[in-house]
């Protein structure tokens, strides 16, 4: 007799709470609406390729001011941003105790050469990071989901990772929406 293999999975527990994370992230946790993070981190995806699909090389190069982004760079700071706090959630949901270090963003798109890119590389790049987080949290359990461990001299639950990277990139969709795209 075979028997089929199955997947434990959980959603994760509410939103997190306040001493979860610090007050520097209430502001991209407060974005996400719901409880369904996995939900919002999917249908973010599918938005934001909607909203840059067709774009040209000059959208991508735009800056709307001077010494600000351009376009391919916030998208590159979104990606680099997503694989950094996903990587702190692993580390974390996997019992690892190691305080993990901060990280400088402009250092991250200075060094990222985003200008040097095609858009739609950027895109494709953007579609492999989400799904590659989608994956990481669909397939934690829930004791994974409220473990908590030291990131920037700051405690931080994995569920709060998971509402920050969806708050970020809500934040700068809003931006991009707004300042290069209007």
């Amino acid at each position: 007799m075979t028997s089929t293999p199955t997947t434990s999975t959980a959603t994760a527990p509410l939103r997190p709470q306040p001493g979860e994370y610090s007050p520097y992230h209430e502001s991209y946790i407060s974005l996400v609406k719901g409880n369904d993070v996995l939900a919002a981190l999917e249908d973010q995806r599918r938005q934001m390729v909607l909203l840059l699909s067709g774009r040209t090389e000059a959208d991508g190069d735009l800056r709307y001011a001077p010494e600000k982004w351009s376009l391919k760079e916030v998208l590159g700071h979104i990606n680099d941003t997503e694989r950094i706090m996903s990587y702190r959630a692993l580390r974390i949901s996997r019992g690892d105790a190691t305080p993990i270090e901060g990280f400088e963003q402009d250092d991250y798109v200075r060094n990222g050469r985003f200008a040097e890119r095609p858009l739609a590389d950027l895109i494709e790049d953007y579609i492999a990071v989400r799904r590659a987080t989608v994956s990481l949290f669909r397939n934690l359990d829930e004791a994974a989901w409220t473990r908590r461990g030291v990131a920037n001299k700051n405690e931080i639950s994995v569920r709060a990772l998971a509402y920050i990277i969806a708050g970020h990139e809500l934040h700068h969709r809003r931006i991009i929406e707004e300042k290069y795209l209007k």
